[in-house]
């Protein structure tokens, strides 16, 4: 019987993440496949490490409608890639153009992968010769001779 209940619920919660992302109804084929490759491109600024195609959240729906609005008046994927940058920043796209404005996005992993190699140097050659890592020297040796 708790199987059956378990099976139950598990059903009814898959069912309704399902069914989150609002269906567009599209023209045609081509229309479907340019909203895709878009929305894959843009980056959710509420999930942060989603795409719109992806996102469930409710500005993601929003944008994926204005999105799909603007390709139907006719606007280039470039002009809605403009759109969406001056108004959300560089951060709504998943490839960022290198600019000094996004040079920390871009070079920000390798400066601290170059922090951390410098931190590990500076700690190994700090280390006195002749004393290992795990040895603790007796802080009362001596005072009582």
């Amino acid at each position: 019987m708790l199987r059956k209940i378990f099976a139950v619920l598990a059903l009814l919660f898959f069912s309704a993440t399902a069914l989150a992302i609002d269906p567009i109804e599209f023209r045609d084929a081509a229309e479907e496949r340019r909203f895709q490759t878009l929305a894959r491109e843009l980056r959710c600024l509420v999930c942060q490490n989603e795409s719109l195609a992806d996102s469930t959240a409710g500005l993601a729906r929003d944008l994926r409608n204005d999105v799909i609005t603007q390709m139907r008046e006719g606007r280039s994927d470039q002009e809605i890639k403009d759109y969406m940058t001056d108004r959300y920043g560089d951060f709504i796209l998943y490839s960022p153009p290198v600019k000094p404005r996004t040079w920390l996005l871009w070079f920000g992993p390798l400066l601290m992968l170059l922090v951390g190699a410098a931190a590990v140097a500076w700690v190994i050659r700090g280390r006195r010769p002749g004393t290992s890592a795990g040895t603790i020297e007796d802080p009362l040796k001596g005072d009582w001779q």
